[in-house]
């Protein structure tokens, strides 16, 4: 799913609640660790939905750095290396699912869903937190890719 940012209003915003400067950041690198992970699993198992969706997540990421950029936030995937976050909790993540995923294709494709579920979850948390009407415009499109991902990782999976 390409997430277009084109519709959001680029007017100067009002300053940010800690609560969606958190989101943003937190938001910026979960997608960072779903793009990673997909690319460490294509590399592994070769299997086309990995590439796929970790396209779509680096579109994911990008939908969220246009908004640190506007909004003036740092940016904590700036000059990180694939499998390396500032969130330490990230950072422990990631280690586990390249992990869990690297034991077989189906353990893989239950990395993915398991990534997507957490994802659709804090994507609900981050829009139920925003005030702000580009945020949640943009989480709202990254939900609807997230469904997407699920459904298409458990569609390969056969359920």
């Amino acid at each position: 799913m390409l997430i277009s940012t084109a519709s959001v209003s680029y007017v100067q915003a009002q300053g940010l609640s800690d609560s969606e400067t958190h989101w943003l950041t937190y938001m910026r690198e979960e997608e960072k660790l779903a793009r990673d992970v997909y690319l460490f699993l294509y590399d592994k198992w070769h299997s086309r939905i990995f590439k796929n969706i970790s396209g779509s997540e680096q579109t994911h990421m990008d939908a969220i750095k246009t908004l640190l950029d506007r909004y003036g936030v740092p940016d904590p995937a700036a000059g990180k290396e694939l499998g390396e976050f500032t969130n330490s909790d990230l950072q422990a993540l990631y280690e586990e699912l390249v992990g869990d995923g690297g034991n077989s294709l189906v353990d893989a494709l239950e990395v993915g869903v398991s990534i997507e579920e957490t994802d659709i979850e804090d994507l609900n948390a981050g829009i139920s937190s925003a005030t702000h009407k580009d945020i949640k415009t943009v989480y709202s499109n990254l939900l609807g890719g997230s469904e997407n991902h699920l459904s298409a990782f458990k569609s390969n999976l056969g359920y």
